[in-house]
């Protein structure tokens, strides 16, 4: 079965649909056929920008349940230190806690295609070692 990581800002336009992203985002999870993984800082944030959409947090939830999508917890100490650590590596980018979080996840679990709308990062971001992410909204 295909795994695909979900960052923010696709899951929002997915279910925001007055995000300007959104028609784009559809149209791609629409052709999807598989399972996504995120973490809790993305949920995090999406439960934030989602907060002036209608239901947006209850649509949130839905998704995360009907999907069957695994939220990884990355907040151990161990994990945050490597967060800081990434997040360190890629100052110049820059990189969030989410985007890191999602680096991590790739560290773990080797999956490389990844939905997100921040192509400047995950085109740059690497994990174990020298691989490189897999743009699935851009490169579809």
């Amino acid at each position: 079965m295909k795994t695909w990581l979900l960052d923010t800002g696709p899951l929002v336009a997915f279910l925001d649909a007055g995000d300007p992203a959104h028609d784009r985002v559809a149209q791609v999870f629409g052709s999807l056929r598989g399972k996504f993984i995120t973490t809790g800082a993305v949920v995090t944030e999406a439960f934030y920008l989602l907060r002036y959409a209608a239901a947006g947090a209850e649509r949130l939830v839905d998704f995360l349940d009907g999907t069957g999508a695994t939220v990884m917890d990355l907040f151990a100490l161990d994990y945050l230190r490597r967060v800081i650590r990434l997040m360190d590596k890629y100052a110049d980018h820059p990189m969030d806690f989410a985007d890191a979080s999602l680096v991590l996840v790739a560290e773990e679990t080797g999956h490389d295609e990844i939905l997100t709308l921040d192509e400047r990062g995950f085109r740059a971001f690497r994990f174990r070692g020298s691989r490189r992410f897999q743009l699935v909204v851009q490169d579809r």
